[in-house]
């Protein structure tokens, strides 16, 4: 497997977002940065792009990456910070997911 870092991570967030975004007609919010409010006051998004984004990440850390990660599982929902608060928040939960993955 190829070296997959926090920035490769990012980059896959970020696409990802920018393609929903601008499928539902709307502005990238600038400046698209980590800041990025993805869930609650501020959010770009609402609770269905949300699923959608998480799904089109996963696809994408598939499809482009081979790696196999499910974001939204019992623990993430119940965790009392939201994994999804923001981009950057959003990112550190792919990468802790991948690392959990690849040591098991």
């Amino acid at each position: 497997m190829s070296a997959f870092d926090r920035g490769t991570a990012l980059s896959v967030v970020q696409t990802a977002l920018k393609e929903l975004l601008s499928q539902n007609g709307d502005d990238v919010p600038e400046p698209f940065d980590e800041a990025v409010v993805l869930v609650g006051k501020d959010a770009v998004i609402d609770s269905l792009g949300m699923v959608s984004l998480i799904v089109e990440i996963e696809q994408a850390l598939e499809t482009g990456h081979d790696v196999s990660v499910t974001l939204a599982n019992d623990r993430a929902m119940s965790e009392r910070n939201s994994p999804f608060r923001t981009v950057g928040v959003l990112t550190d939960h792919v990468m802790t997911l991948i690392s959990q993955a690849q040591a098991a």
